[in-house]
């Protein structure tokens, strides 16, 4: 997207590129969102960056004190000491004597509240304001058009004085489409209660006149530090010129297999159920990619780390010294406290600022567990794989199945989103359990079509012969019935 220099920037990071840019300065704006949502946190950050570009800032206060919102800036590690903080809420508002007028008191109150906050503004003339909240003024007006009133002639004298203002408002009456139309742009926050793990929170801009703006739901987090938000990811707007080589993926033969290897620009989707090997077959190619010197990036949700180093190791399969020197990254991420914008956020700044062109997510059974429905991560997917080949990156996903051996099933179909899909499957012959695999689908290469044998030993993966005499193996039964001898049993870690 296209970025205006004539802008305000937010200070909030990832809003700026959700608004193009930032505010149109000198304008009124509404952010809204109920309690607990950061309204409050965005305000803060919004002064804090204009004092960093030397511009003055006023938090006009109506619900909370000085206190209060000096304990808000102390939790996020800042100092509020360059702001002006004005707090109208008083105890004079309390006093009996104040109630005997022949005016109802609401009328007396919310003059001299607006009559305060002109007075202040004049006196420091800040260039960025946030006003907080309207619920209060709502309250004082007692009708819609008092209060229609009251904020249009705030609005007028800020305008007058050249101030980009901010006016919250916590939803906790029903939508006000008067305040919407009297605000330049209106950006609301939402915070969604889950049945388990971190409450979600999401953004949507619904208005923001002559801005071409990111439309929709963007997610964001609130943490010690501030407000980040996570732009939704748009594939064609991040599209570059690349070589669609072709590269080894670790083993003769499953290069063999794959119609000549991992094609860049492409992504290898793992399908098999637990214990088959599919983060072993991923790990060998991603080891073959850091030997040939490129970066890359590994995104564990489903085991330990500690695990995970001790079976690669066990298996001949040794990360470490790729770690320590900065060419691989492993991020191990629990889907209870992720979001789906956090996750494609990291790995945009894998791809963009790492330079990270191997990248395997393991898996992704526990990424649609961070979904809100599986219609979304389809869509969420789509754009994430479109932005990652685009990028020339080699994507592996390892998606589980859910039973052993009969009847296996996955969450949900993401196979017509892959460019290539491998199938491993258990089979019985002779009375042990073994592991087949094959080439079901690829869109840039002449795939095999057998059906192999598969172990897991020393090195990662051995591959066999093609087996003939297999029945079954699409069903989800696969039974062995050929003559071609299979390969003696390996010793080898569990997945």
């Amino acid at each position: 997207m296209h970025f205006m220099n004539d802008r305000t920037s937010t200070g909030i990071p990832g809003l700026d590129d959700i608004l193009g840019g930032g505010l149109t300065p000198k304008r009124l704006y509404l952010v809204e969102g109920s309690p607990g949502a950061g309204k409050t946190t965005l305000g803060l950050q919004f002064l804090l960056d204009g004092v960093a570009r030397g511009e003055s800032g006023m938090y006009i206060t109506l619900s909370e004190t000085t206190d209060e919102l000096l304990a808000v800036g102390r939790s996020h590690g800042w100092d509020l000491g360059a702001l002006a903080i004005v707090e109208l809420a008083g105890d004079d508002d309390l006093d009996p004597d104040s109630q005997q007028s022949v005016f109802h008191p609401s009328e007396i109150e919310l003059g001299e509240t607006t009559r305060k906050v002109m007075d202040q503004v004049d006196a420091l003339r800040p260039l960025r304001i946030v006003f907080d909240s309207l619920s209060e003024v709502r309250l004082l007006a007692q009708n819609p058009l008092r209060y229609r009133r009251q904020i249009l002639a705030l609005k007028q004298f800020f305008s007058a004085r050249d101030c980009t203002v901010l006016l919250l408002d916590d939803k906790t009456a029903e939508s006000d489409q008067h305040l919407h139309s009297l605000a330049h742009g209106v950006i609301s926050l939402e915070q969604i209660t889950r049945e388990y793990g971190k409450e979600r929170r999401r953004v949507n801009v619904i208005k923001m006149r002559g801005i071409r703006f990111r439309g929709g739901f963007h997610d964001y987090t609130l943490d010690t530090g501030g407000i980040v938000m996570y732009p939704r990811l748009v594939a064609a707007e991040h599209v570059r010129d690349f070589s669609p080589q072709v590269d080894s993926s670790g083993s003769d033969d499953l290069d063999a297999l794959l119609g000549g290897g991992l094609v860049r620009g492409t992504n290898t989707l793992l399908v098999g159920p637990s214990g088959i090997g599919k983060t072993t077959l991923s790990t060998g190619c991603l080891l073959s990619a850091l030997e040939r010197g490129e970066k890359a990036s590994y995104y564990l949700f489903d085991e330990g780390l500690g695990t995970f180093f001790a079976r690669s190791t066990q298996l001949g399969l040794d990360l470490r010294p790729y770690l320590d020197n900065g060419q691989l990254t492993i991020d191990h991420f629990d889907p209870a406290e992720l979001s789906p914008g956090e996750f494609a956020q990291k790995l945009r700044d894998a791809v963009d600022r790492r330079r990270s062109r191997f990248i395997v997510i393991d898996s992704l059974n526990a990424y649609l567990q961070a979904m809100p429905g599986e219609h979304f991560l389809i869509l969420q997917m789509h754009e994430l794989l479109s932005y990652l080949n685009q990028q020339g990156v080699t994507t592996m996903m390892i998606l589980g199945q859910h039973g052993l051996m009969a009847d296996a099933r996955t969450d949900v179909d993401l196979s017509y989103l892959s460019d290539s899909t491998v199938l491993l499957r258990f089979f019985e012959a002779g009375g042990k359990v073994r592991r087949a695999i094959s080439v079901i689908k690829s869109r840039t290469t002449e795939h095999a079509t057998t059906i192999h044998e598969l172990l897991l030993g020393q090195g990662g993966v051995v591959i066999g012969a093609p087996l003939d005499g297999f029945e079954g193996v699409l069903s989800g039964m696969p039974t062995y019935r050929g003559d071609t001898p299979l390969m003696a049993q390996a010793v080898h870690a569990p997945e």
